[in-house]
C-alpha cells in the first residue's frame, strides 16, 4: 500500500497509527531486555539470593483479569461508537477505566503480599528474584497510568463529542495502546509463573 496516497486526514491517520506501532516495538523491546536480564540472572546463580521456589501474589491473578475484562470493555465501547450509541460508549468507557484504576490497587496489593513474606525491594529483607519483580511490575504499571491517562483524554473528548462512526481515530490510538499494556501483564504474568517451574 502507498503510504502517500489518499486524502490528507488519511495520510494523517496512517502516520499516527505507525507512531503508535514504534512506539510499541520500542517497549517491547525494553521488556525483552527485562526479561532476558531475568533469565540470565537466573542461570547464574553463584549465590544463593536467587530463589527458585518463589511465588506470586494472588493479587497479581486478580490483576490479570481485571485488566483482561478492561480489554474486552475497551471492545464494547468501540462497537457502540461504531453503532453511534453514545450512552453505551460512556459506560464502557467509565467501566474501562474503573477496571484500569482497580489493576492498579491490585498491583499494589500484590506488593504489600511480597513484603509480608518478608521481601522487599533493596536492603537485607531483598533478593535478586523479587527485585526483579518489582521493577517489572512497575514499570508496567508505568505503562498502565500512561493508558489510564489517554483514556481521560479520550473520555474527556467522548462527553465534548468529538468522537463518532467516522471519526474514530483517538479513541482507536488508545484503544490500541490499552489493548497492547493488558496482553503485555497477561504475557509477563505467564512467565514469571511458570519460568519457576523450568530453571
Amino acid at each position: 500500500m502507498d503510504l502517500t496516497q489518499g486524502t490528507r486526514k488519511e495520510k494523517t491517520a496512517r502516520s499516527k497509527k505507525m507512531m503508535l506501532w514504534f512506539g510499541i516495538a520500542s517497549l517491547l523491546m525494553s521488556f525483552a531486555g527485562l526479561i532476558s536480564a531475568f533469565i540470565v540472572s537466573s542461570k547464574q546463580r553463584l549465590n544463593e539470593d536467587w530463589l527458585i521456589d518463589y511465588n506470586l501474589p494472588n493479587a497479581f491473578l486478580v490483576s490479570v483479569i481485571l485488566i483482561l475484562v478492561s480489554s474486552l470493555t475497551f471492545v464494547l465501547a468501540k462497537r457502540a461508537l461504531r453503532q453511534n450509541n453514545m450512552q453505551m460508549v460512556t459506560l464502557w468507557l467509565l467501566a474501562t477505566l474503573g477496571l484500569g484504576i482497580a489493576f492498579v490497587y491490585s498491583q499494589f496489593a500484590g506488593f504489600n503480599e511480597i513484603i509480608a513474606t518478608g521481601y522487599n525491594f533493596t536492603g537485607p529483607t531483598s533478593n535478586i528474584t523479587m527485585s526483579y519483580i518489582y521493577v517489572i511490575a512497575v514499570l508496567h504499571i508505568g505503562h498502565v497510568v500512561a493508558g489510564l491517562i489517554c483514556l481521560i483524554v479520550v473520555i474527556y473528548n467522548h462527553f465534548k463529542q468529538k468522537y463518532n462512526s467516522n471519526n474514530m481515530l483517538g479513541f482507536e490510538l488508545a484503544a490500541n495502546f490499552w489493548h497492547f499494556v493488558d496482553v503485555l501483564w497477561l504475557v509477563l504474568f505467564l512467565f514469571l509463573y511458570f519460568f519457576r517451574y523450568i530453571i
